[in-house]
């Protein structure tokens, strides 16, 4: 039977072909679970290796090359890869299905970290940090790699084929796995179910890429000062906006949250205040009595001046702490546990891909970091350092919330219970807002409540942007089901913008559906949304 033919007969697109049936996994047919489960076992592997690509012998699950052995084990929901390499540092590993998407596929990826208002269904070849979604017209197919994984992992599309690449680094150095078994990643896929459109599937695959999200026992919101003030805050400014916005809340045991950002430490001290906050315990005391529960930002990696040098990791004039020495991730827990016994609900921590690897994740590419330096321990991969490191914050702030700022959304699910998914906003400057809070809306609210709570970003309610426009954000925000924060200034906020801040704070409050953009196929920036129930357009053009 031709090819063409089989597929007419079956419904499958050629995509469909990456797949492994039911039957040939001795699986008994799951209800709604469509008619394929997991990838096929790749058509080649490849280790790179001074500088080139390096196939490796072997096929199905077992393949090798002097000094490394690729294990691929399928199972119900995943295919695990293993790697055994004792006597050759890993820098990558490719493994490629062979496979035609029709020339007319779209392609849509994820980021390594935040978003950068790059991410759009396109119709080119592509690099995809962590998961990719191919719709060649006729299904929605979707390839990941679950949460969790020890190193980091992207795919490659062409016409002609699809490739994993697992980035084995340790710093910019191959990682020395001496004897252990590196378990590196769990591949998943699956297939669009009949009558399924491509932002449902992308929110159920990210469900199945993630078991155990930690999420907020209730939804949150409140307030932040840095896109009014951007530093220039003090504890009198706090604790004025913060006496202000508490009186348009909602009634309730579900509290906002106000979070004092950048400008409270002490130079680059993070465990005491400067003279404009004096004790921070008296400062989320007041904040608390004032009806909102108090949060605080900060930057566990940045060294300071009176740091050993043999601790740090040094680009130029900028010093950052190692997080693969013991003695740094005991001071970074303590830090964190300092914040707790001040009073706080809530940090936000911040910066720390960009100090691990000096550079934000728009600029990463098919490199993580520049050339030449590695961390004081090279047995682990740049995916096990930044894990461990997250797991030290989390098991120091204890019932403390934590909001990751720019910080590896694949690594980040399961350990805090709210991600900031896209670049700043700005309470200066519209067009930013645009970019980088609508995009990252609307292609990472499927990860919402599958990985964390996905932050938006806040309203940067100031007098520099028309209300008409700030107003729609705050819409989108509170409506969403994703958490809403506002950076209000004060001489911004009159009786009409009080008036829509409590009705948003209200909704924002309460559990809402997860906001759908219904042209984000053909529109980076999406203007019609389906909004708790309802389609609404916006206009986000500022005037000219």
């Amino acid at each position: 039977m031709q090819r063409k033919h089989f597929l007419r007969l079956t419904g499958f697109s050629a995509a469909a072909l990456l797949f492994q049936r039911v039957s040939s996994l001795g699986l008994a047919p799951v209800y709604g679970a469509g008619p394929t489960v997991g990838l096929q076992f790749p058509t080649g592997v490849s280790l790179w290796r001074d500088g080139r690509w390096v196939p490796l012998s072997g096929s199905l699950g077992r393949w090798s090359v002097s000094g490394l052995n690729v294990d691929l084990q399928q199972g119900e929901s995943a295919m695990d890869i293993r790697l055994h390499a004792p006597g050759i540092p890993l820098e990558k590993v490719k493994l490629t299905w062979s496979r035609v998407f029709p020339a007319g596929a779209r392609y849509l990826g994820d980021a390594w970290e935040r978003s950068y208002g790059d991410l759009a269904w396109t119709g080119g070849a592509i690099r995809a940090p962590w998961y990719m979604l191919v719709n060649d017209g006729q299904q929605t197919h979707a390839f990941g790699v679950k949460t969790g994984a020890r190193c980091f992992c992207s795919w490659t599309v062409d016409h002609n084929a699809l490739d994993l690449e697992l980035d084995l680094h340790s710093g910019a150095t191959g990682v020395q796995l001496g004897d252990r078994v590196l378990e590196a990643a769990s591949v998943i896929a699956t297939q669009s179910h009949p009558g399924e459109d491509p932002f449902r599937t992308d929110a159920r695959f990210c469900g199945m890429m993630c078991a155990s999200p930690r999420l907020p026992e209730k939804p949150v919101y409140g307030i932040n000062d840095w896109y009014f003030a951007y530093g220039h805050n003090s504890k009198e400014l706090i604790l004025s906006t913060t006496a202000a916005m508490a009186e348009l809340a909602p009634a309730g045991d579900n509290r906002p949250f106000s979070v004092i950002d950048d400008g409270w430490e002490d130079g680059d001290v993070f465990t005491r205040a400067n003279a404009k906050f004096g004790d921070m315990q008296q400062v989320a005391t007041a904040i608390r009595k004032l009806g909102m529960r108090p949060g605080l930002w900060t930057r566990p990696l940045l060294a300071n001046a009176a740091d050993r040098p043999a601790l740090l990791i040094t680009r130029g004039k900028e010093h950052f702490l190692d997080p693969t020495l013991p003695e740094n991730l005991d001071r970074i827990g303590a830090t964190i546990r300092l914040y707790r016994d001040w009073g706080f609900d809530l940090v936000k921590h911040d910066y720390s891909t960009f100090d691990l690897f000096g550079r934000w994740g728009s600029q990463m590419g098919s490199a993580m970091t520049s050339a030449g330096w590695s961390f004081n321990d090279r047995s682990l991969t740049n995916a096990e350092i930044v894990l461990r490191l997250y797991r030290t914050i989390r098991a120091a702030a204890g019932p403390m919330y934590l909001i990751g700022c720019n910080t590896v959304s694949h690594l980040s699910a399961g350990i805090f219970e709210l991600n900031r998914i896209g670049d700043d906003t700005s309470g200066r400057e519209w067009d930013r807002t645009v970019k980088m809070g609508v995009n990252t809306m609307a292609f990472r609210l499927p990860q919402h409540n599958a990985f964390y709570a996905v932050d938006g970003d806040c309203v940067g309610l100031t007098t520099q942007i028309p209300w008409r426009l700030n107003k729609q954000w705050m819409q989108l925000l509170a409506f969403s089901g994703a958490p809403l924060f506002i950076s209000a200034q004060p001489e911004a906020t009159g009786p009409e913008q009080k008036s829509y801040i409590r009705e948003c704070f209200a909704a924002a409050a309460s559990a809402q559906p997860t906001g759908e953009p219904l042209d984000w196929m053909e529109n980076p920036r999406p203007t019609r949304w389906r909004l708790n129930g309802g389609e609404v357009a916006f206009d986000w053009t500022a005037p000219a």
